[in-house]
């Protein structure tokens, strides 16, 4: 019986994101019995939680993927074993900081425009409004009282995989001392490769690390 693993993309990313698309085809060529679903998502973390568990009851997913910014939302749902690629702990903070300077006229359409431009029509559309900015800030807490329960094993085996030449390692968007403060240091691996997890690296630690994981198999 085919298992459903249910991808939470990064920012900007959505369904066509190539991560989710090369585990698709992995396994299909490999006749390993995983889907996987990488839907895109609204950019209002509100809104992007409640239809994300929309998906978890639909899909039923024995594992959750999560991507960059899409990691928050992995963590968010208690219960399923999560695998966590490059998080972006620190990514909500710094939106949530950035939602005063949208109230500059032209300011969200810089950051549209030249910033984080996102040029395919299938990924998430991002709007840099502050209502939707400000909402990053309960979703970081949000995610800090979900975090308090994973000592009590509440949210299911958790994995983290973070890239030695990660370029928001600078930034603490990305921060390992974070998570190991969070989630304990045994569960990260540091890969050698950029937050954009390439090709070798996603063999040799993401697919044997989604193979142990998902049960049945």
């Amino acid at each position: 019986m085919t298992q459903t693993i249910l991808y939470i993309h990064g920012m900007g990313g959505g369904s066509s994101s190539r991560i989710p698309n090369l585990l698709d085809t992995y396994f299909r060529e490999q006749g390993i019995p995983l889907h996987v679903v990488c839907p895109t998502y609204d950019f209002d973390p509100e809104v992007a939680h409640h239809f994300l568990l929309e998906q978890v009851r639909d899909l039923k997913p024995s594992l959750i993927i999560g991507e960059s910014l899409g990691a928050i939302h992995a963590l968010r749902i208690p219960e399923i074993p999560k695998l966590l690629v490059s998080p972006a702990l620190g990514g909500p903070k710094r939106l949530c900081r950035l939602a005063p300077w949208t109230l500059i006229p032209g300011v969200s359409w810089i950051c549209r425009r030249f910033i984080w431009h996102v040029k395919y029509p299938d990924r998430q559309q991002l709007r840099f409004r502050y209502r939707i900015l400000r909402h990053y800030g309960p979703h970081y807490e949000a995610l800090l009282a979900q975090a308090a329960f994973a000592a009590e094993g509440c949210l299911g085996p958790v994995h983290a995989f973070i890239g030695t030449r990660d370029h928001y390692l600078r930034s603490g968007v990305v921060d390992p001392d974070l998570w190991a403060q969070l989630y304990g240091a045994d569960t990260l691996t540091r890969y050698e490769g950029t937050h954009y997890m390439e090709e070798g690296p996603i063999r040799e630690y993401l697919i044997p690390a989604i193979l142990r994981t998902a049960g049945g198999l």
